[in-house]
């Protein structure tokens, strides 16, 4: 399995962004999604995941109702659309697969892990 993280940037407390993975690989789409991220000097923390099929997510307390996380099963992509972004969510993301296709929040449950996009949100 592979993941390929692309739509980071630099954007302005407020603004909206939308990241995106390609996965591939043997039945990625039986393949739990998801993102973390992580900041300097702090530990890698659980942001979204999405099932195999699209139909249950989850979401860090921090990002809800903000974040929104979906998948294009036809296309091997996951996408994370970011809302009303602020400072605090200036982080390095990651997205990971997991085959048990379950939504799981636990990083050392995800088997893969892409190479991660820089996101940074000035005030």
């Amino acid at each position: 399995v592979q993941l390929q993280a692309s739509g980071g940037g630099l954007v302005r407390a407020g603004d909206s962004l939308k990241l995106s993975c390609a996965a591939s690989g043997d039945d990625i789409n039986a393949h739990t999604l998801g993102w973390f991220r992580q900041a300097p000097g702090k530990e890698r923390e659980f942001v979204a995941a999405v099932n195999w099929l699209g139909s249950d997510t989850a979401y860090g307390d921090s990002v809800k109702a903000r974040f929104t996380i979906f998948r294009v099963n036809d296309n091997n992509t996951v996408f994370l659309q970011m809302n009303s972004l602020k400072p605090e969510d200036t982080a390095v993301y990651y997205c990971a697969a997991d085959r048990s296709g379950l939504v799981t929040t636990r990083a050392r449950l995800y088997e893969y892990w892409g190479q991660g996009t820089q996101v940074t949100v000035s005030s």
